[in-house]
């Protein structure tokens, strides 16, 4: 008697393809099919900011990816009766050539063992390809997207991995964060137990960690959305240079239940990262902070260290003494606004307090939106930083 287990990857796999009739055939078609551009490893390195053209170039997934997926799905079928049980999975299948994606264990959303994993992987990708700033902004981008007054789930936006489909990637402000999908696409091969939603919000923190930023107390567990019909639309993310700065702010933070404060705080992450022109519509091309990387050169930066977490964005906006980094209409409207004022006069005075304020504010955007399986998360406890 065929494993009843079994059966139900096949069955699935080959629903989500009608015309095809066996797995050897879904394998020789996706093999067949041309490969997708290789990644240019640079980050568009922006924090929210929107393009002000979408190139389509920058929102290609990698079709290499999802044959990639789909093989190595099907390959797990050869696993013991025993390990199916246990975790539970099943094929979900990107309708529009973006990203495949496994279904989490019935158990919990993520493992917490292949969590700590992906995350020292994610430490060994920061240390080769110096990424921080796109994956911070991979995490917010995805989670951004929260609602707060909608209460149906995915519908409401927020961390549930929904980035990963190109109909979402498309949206102008998410201009080249396919880079950052084919940067972790390997770690996610390779720990199946590890939903998207989880591993974009544990890159995220890495990643400010790994700068030399505050210990983030995060939790996992998210949930994934398995269809791209599920994807928030487009206009949910801030723009960098709206006609009212301040207004836009808020409207699009106090949308998703943050206040003046968290807003400032957040911004402070601008402390990493570059802008690039062809991606965000803002910054030189190049600039003698950037013009020899590490990474791909080019783009300007916020400040001179773009790769160091710390307090300088809020001490050089204040200065406003170097044409060579950049300061948004988003970022000058901190100290001009009263509100907004008190939060950036502290931080450019009191790292410590920013980091708190900031460790704080990142672990709540970062749970904007989430379904946890199990409900109350998954803590790495694994002691102090």
């Amino acid at each position: 008697m065929a494993d009843p287990v079994v059966a139900s990857h096949l069955s699935l796999v080959l629903k989500a393809h009608p015309t095809i009739s066996s797995p050897s055939q879904f394998l020789l078609q996706q093999h067949s099919k041309p490969m997708a551009s290789s990644l240019n490893s640079a980050a568009s390195l922006r924090l929210f900011a929107s393009s002000s053209s979408s190139s389509s170039a920058a929102a290609r997934l990698s079709l290499r990816s999802t044959s990639l997926s789909f093989s190595s799905s099907l390959k797990s079928l050869a696993f013991s009766t025993l390990s199916r049980h246990k975790r539970g999975s099943a094929v979900s299948v990107s309708s529009t050539g973006g990203f495949s994606s496994v279904a989490s264990p019935k158990c919990a959303a993520s493992d917490p063992d292949q969590l700590k994993s992906a995350r020292e992987d994610i430490k060994e990708l920061l240390k080769s390809k110096f990424c921080h700033p796109i994956l911070v902004r991979l995490g917010w981008h995805d989670a951004g997207t929260y609602n707060k007054n909608i209460e149906e789930w995915p519908r409401r936006g927020g961390a549930n991995g929904s980035l990963r489909f190109e109909v979402e990637l498309k949206h102008a402000a998410n201009a080249g964060l396919v880079n950052a999908l084919n940067l972790l696409q390997h770690i996610k091969d390779k720990y199946s137990g590890v939903t998207y939603a989880d591993l974009f919000q544990l890159a995220s923190a890495t990643a400010i960690e790994e700068a030399g930023g505050p210990k983030i107390p995060m939790k996992y567990g998210r949930v994934d959305v398995s269809r791209p019909n599920e994807c928030p639309e487009e206009g949910r993310l801030p723009a960098a240079g709206p006609p009212s700065p301040a207004d836009h702010l808020r409207e699009v933070f106090y949308r998703m239940g943050l206040n003046d404060k968290e807003i400032v705080a957040l911004s402070g992450a601008h402390t990493l990262g570059r802008s690039r022109p062809d991606r965000s519509g803002w910054g030189k091309p190049e600039t003698k902070y950037t013009k020899d990387g590490p990474g791909a050169p080019g783009g300007q930066s916020w400040t001179v260290q773009w790769l160091k977490f710390d307090n300088s964005y809020f001490k050089d906006i204040k200065a406003k003494r170097d044409e060579d980094l950049l300061v948004l209409p988003t970022d000058a409207v901190l100290f001009e606004d009263p509100s907004f004022k008190v939060y950036a006069e502290k931080y450019a005075e009191d790292q410590e307090t920013f980091f708190k304020d900031y460790a704080e504010a990142h672990a709540k955007l970062s749970n904007l939106g989430a379904k946890f399986n199990p409900p109350e998360g998954i803590v790495l406890d694994d002691g102090p930083r």
